[in-house]
């Protein structure tokens, strides 16, 4: 069933997915403001860069301790935006205000000279900033995605052009207010209230230095090429169809519970959401009973509300691809558990769902279901999970549940992707590195890995001042 609302408005606006209620629209900004705006965040840079490394963190500290006083507004911001569960729009302003935070307290030392040895004289790594770089972000974390991008950068030196996506333009507001607040200089933070299509145009403007977008596969490689055109650094976190395995039936209950934080926190609109259940034979049955069970008791209603336990998608048109999709499976042989369709009523709304007798005929194999959907396999050996986890385009994250430890890290290190969790559902924090392979992107995002990615690692070798010249290849 489609709910989709008559009403036309600008590209750029929030529209509450609760009730499909236009709440405010913007109009875009013109290539003129846009190439401004970037010349401001270039001449920005020439001074942003000689500020101190420790200044600069003090800065991005003290815009950690404004996140947490203004976290109940922000959330519920991030709620009527993109229909987010309360609970969890709290959730993620606390893990922002974390990320801030450890930016601030470790950036300096993560960005300190790196000593080399070298005979006769001395050499380092110096971490300097390359300039103005380009961040687009997606509307599933309207805080988390920002901060996991500007932390690191505005400690480093960079400046940063900031699209956010065009149903969250309050939320992308909010933060480049956060941010002036705080006492981040006019230039050095600065939002782009423009369209995805305007995205590579920015990239390829000559005082841009790089680019980070998290987002589709689709975006990532029209921003992959773009960048690369232009002989520029890129970092893309794009897609996810995490697997999730179930090596036996060992506390099943705590399993299973994992299994629903993993699959549908966010609603199951997250890129290291546990998407593909993968169940060995011995636990399967009463597995897909209990997260069945689960699902079922899911009520729809305001996601604003505390009680609610089911939240809308972010947008009518995204519930009907979902939808869509499990039609197709459901076409072909798939058999839904429970749910299956559209929720009857107003909003951007889809049923809890599990599905099993999913097979590669099925668009719910191989592509990315975004929401409340779990597919769950059926395997026999740990050899056939570890084959259907990687019959996959997509190589973010992957959990993997067993009572013994060394079989679970035996199959953890066989997955392809750039993140496993073992007893635990893909998560983030601060200080561990975010990112993936294949169609999910490349470079990391947080930790000490993370706060590179932007940075000219520079050589710099110091010799005495009577050092005789020698052959430079030796």
């Amino acid at each position: 069933m489609s709910t989709s609302s008559a009403v036309r408005h600008s590209p750029i606006a929030t529209v509450n997915p609760y009730n499909n209620q236009l709440v405010r629209e913007f109009p875009p900004m013109s290539r003129e403001a846009v190439d401004n705006a970037a010349q401001r965040a270039h001449h920005a840079f020439q001074s942003w860069r000689r500020v101190g490394v420790d200044e600069r963190a003090a800065l991005v500290g003290r815009a950690a301790r404004l996140l947490r006083e203004r976290g109940e507004e922000l959330a519920q911001l991030v709620t009527l935006e993109m229909g987010k569960l309360i609970g969890h729009s709290r959730a993620e302003m606390d893990l922002s205000a974390r990320i801030l935070q450890y930016c601030a307290d470790e950036g300096p030392g993560l960005l300190a000279d790196e000593p080399l040895e070298l005979d006769g004289g001395s050499a380092a790594v110096v971490n300097d900033p390359l300039g103005v770089i380009v961040g687009a972000q997606p509307w599933n974390f309207p805080v988390y995605q920002v901060v996991r991008f500007a932390g690191p950068n505005l400690v480093l030196g960079n400046t940063i052009l900031l699209k956010h996506a065009s149903n969250t333009p309050q939320s992308a507001l909010a933060m480049e207010r956060l941010f002036t607040d705080a006492g981040i200089p006019q230039g050095v933070y600065t939002n782009l209230l423009i369209t995805g299509s305007e995205v590579d145009r920015v990239v390829e403007l000559d005082v841009v230095r790089g680019a980070s977008l998290t987002g589709s596969e689709r975006g990532g490689a029209s921003v992959g090429a773009a960048a690369g055109r232009a002989t520029k650094k890129s970092v893309l976190e794009l897609g996810g169809s995490d697997p999730f395995v179930v090596l036996d039936g060992d506390n099943l209950e705590h399993t299973v519970d994992a299994a629903m934080a993993g699959r549908m926190h966010n609603m199951g609109q997250s890129c290291v959401s546990a998407k593909r259940l993968i169940v060995l034979s011995g636990a399967f049955d009463r597995f897909v009973a209990a997260l069945a069970q689960r699902m079922r008791v899911l009520q729809p209603g305001d996601p604003a509300d505390e009680a609610t336990t089911l939240a809308p998608l972010s947008s009518d048109r995204a519930a009907d691809k979902l939808s869509d999709q499990v039609l197709d499976a459901l076409d072909k042989g798939a058999i839904a558990v429970v749910g299956g369709g559209r929720v009857d009523r107003p909003g951007a709304f889809m049923q809890p769902t599990v599905l099993v007798g999913v097979t590669p005929a099925m668009r719910a194999y191989h592509e990315e279901l975004f929401g409340p959907v779990a597919v769950v396999h059926q395997v026999d050996s740990d050899d056939e999970a570890v084959a259907l986890a990687n019959d996959s385009p997509y190589g973010l994250g992957g959990a993997v549940f067993g009572s013994d430890l060394e079989r679970a890290r035996s199959v953890a290190h066989r997955i392809d992707s750039g993140m496993v969790w073992i007893n635990h559902p893909t998560s983030s924090e601060p200080h561990l590195p975010f990112g993936g392979i294949k169609l999910s992107g490349y470079g990391r995002e947080l930790s000490s890995v993370g706060f590179k990615e932007f940075a000219n690692r520079k050589l710099v070798v110091t010799m005495p001042a009577d050092t005789p010249i020698t052959d430079a290849l030796g």
